[in-house]
């Protein structure tokens, strides 16, 4: 069996990872919008601080919510915890205790990425740049997924990391749709902004979507098909339900999982019981809280049944 402590680090080690690549496509998405809508439309950065679930926290510090603040805020702020910068330290450092159950290049290659971010971490604040560090952010988040998803055994350790990975996953896309598609959602018999089409492919850019949709689904985009796919597609990675199965075929190789199963079971029973097409914003609105309430009980059941003592991070 894992020492607790290393399972506890390798499943902190890919939720930080996670997230500081899906921080990344986010504001890479936010600010190639900027080029698809017209100069006419008004772009606001505010919702990325929804998102991440950090507006006080920026609040606190920064003065106006524009576009380099905020950018700075979640790319390069080391006093933010979520920042880019931050997580990839994190992931870095949970990386480093466990790297006698890694494969050599997984460590390598996120050493190289704190590196780099490190030294470079203000090239993602200048939009001159950002596209460049952000795309390596990316990058190497992806590098270092194929390392661990083609180096290294299946056993105990690999379900840790698979683990953290999907949960952080799943939590970010119910973030992103609370956000984005609550505020874009039009109710039935109203006529949506003319824009919508380009903002809706944003949402799916954001989660690297959009080309999968298209294929999925054989349709344009539109709000209740956007929503259906990113809620429900089972085959696509990045969606909540192939999230969930995940973190379920994880739990079924580990030992005493009944408990955090049952969680999943509840998450499942939600996503079982939605009607797209009934959605208005509120109720896009209350089903991502109890999405991120069902996932949150899964994190939390995996901590007291792995770990044994409560980790909020």
């Amino acid at each position: 069996m894992l020492l607790s402590r290393v399972a506890e680090n390798l499943y902190w080690s890919a939720r930080y990872l996670e997230r500081a690549e899906d921080t990344a496509r986010i504001v890479r998405e936010h600010t190639n919008m900027i080029i698809d809508l017209p100069t006419s439309v008004p772009v606001n950065w505010e919702p990325l601080l929804a998102i991440m679930g950090t507006r006080e926290a920026f609040d606190a510090r920064y003065e106006r919510a524009d576009e380099m603040s905020i950018v700075r805020f979640l790319v390069a702020d080391r006093k933010n915890p979520g920042s880019i910068m931050m997580c990839v330290e994190q992931a870095r450092e949970d990386f480093r205790t466990c790297r006698e159950v890694l494969p050599r290049e997984v460590w390598q290659t996120v050493n190289d990425l704190y590196l780099y971010v490190a030294s470079h971490h203000l090239d993602g604040v200048a939009r001159s740049s950002r596209s460049r560090f952000l795309e390596r952010v990316i990058g190497e988040s992806l590098r270092t997924a194929g390392f661990l998803g083609s180096t290294m055994s299946r056993d105990e350790a690999h379900e840790f990391v698979r683990l953290g990975r999907a949960l952080e996953r799943a939590d970010m896309t119910t973030r992103v749709l609370d956000v984005r598609a609550g505020s874009l959602i039009t109710p039935v018999g109203e006529e949506g902004d003319p824009h919508d089409d380009v903002q809706w492919m944003s949402v799916l850019r954001s989660l690297s979507a959009l080309q999968m949709y298209h294929r999925a689904t054989k349709r344009p985009v539109e709000g209740p098909s956007t929503l259906r796919f990113l809620l429900m597609d089972e085959a696509f990675p990045r969606s909540v339900a192939c999230c969930v199965n995940d973190v379920v075929e994880s739990l079924r190789r580990l030992p005493h999982s009944d408990v955090v199963l049952l969680a999943c079971d509840e998450a499942r029973r939600l996503l079982a019981a939605v009607h797209v097409d009934d959605l208005d914003g509120a109720g896009i609105h209350d089903l991502m809280d109890r999405l991120q309430v069902a996932i949150g009980s899964i994190h939390g059941r995996v901590m007291t049944t792995y770990v044994r003592t409560p980790a909020a991070q």
